[in-house]
């Protein structure tokens, strides 16, 4: 699993915990955070899109409302709203994330968290959301965002061969 799905995967599940018990998970998130892995850069990352998404949620939440027609924040399952929260946040205020690989990302959250037709609906509602923002003008995403999750890619799977070698000499050492 690449660095970047595992804290979103991390992030998800603080989002999803501070959402369900309230502003008083709020002081553990951070420790909840640095348990989730022994990685830094996952860490780093997890945090940044857990106190990016977190405060800016109302604003998301009016997106995610309006491009969910019938549908209310409180009547998504937690982890569908939640989800949506990430990517919403990471659409309109990450510009070193590509939009499409926030909405990518998201789907595959909602295939690993959620109930089998969760990814189909947070396709639409997200496509949806882009589509809002593009509107207002609430995107922030620069031309060099296509690279640097590019550049990203290239060095989590260096990293991940690095330690597939590690873990092989281990093994023969033992």
């Amino acid at each position: 699993m690449k660095r970047r799905e595992r804290a979103r995967q991390i992030a998800l599940q603080a989002l999803y915990q501070m959402d369900v018990c309230g502003e008083e998970f709020g002081a553990a998130a951070v420790a909840f955070l640095r348990d989730g892995t022994r990685d830094p850069q996952v860490y780093f990352f997890a945090r940044r899109l857990t106190e990016g998404t977190w405060p800016w949620r109302e604003e998301a939440d009016r997106l995610i409302e309006e491009a969910a027609e019938h549908w209310q924040m409180p009547r998504m399952a937690a982890v569908d709203r939640n989800i949506l929260r990430l990517a919403t946040w990471e659409i309109c205020q990450a510009p070193d994330i590509p939009e499409r690989v926030s909405i990518d990302q998201a789907i595959e959250l909602a295939k690993a968290f959620s109930a089998g037709e969760a990814p189909a609906f947070v396709n639409g509602v997200l496509d949806r959301v882009l589509h809002l923002a593009r509107e207002e003008g609430l995107l922030a995403s620069p031309a060099e965002a296509d690279e640097a999750e590019a550049d990203e890619d290239e060095a989590d799977e260096a990293g991940e061969a690095d330690e597939d070698e590690a873990d092989e000499a281990g093994e023969v050492a033992e």
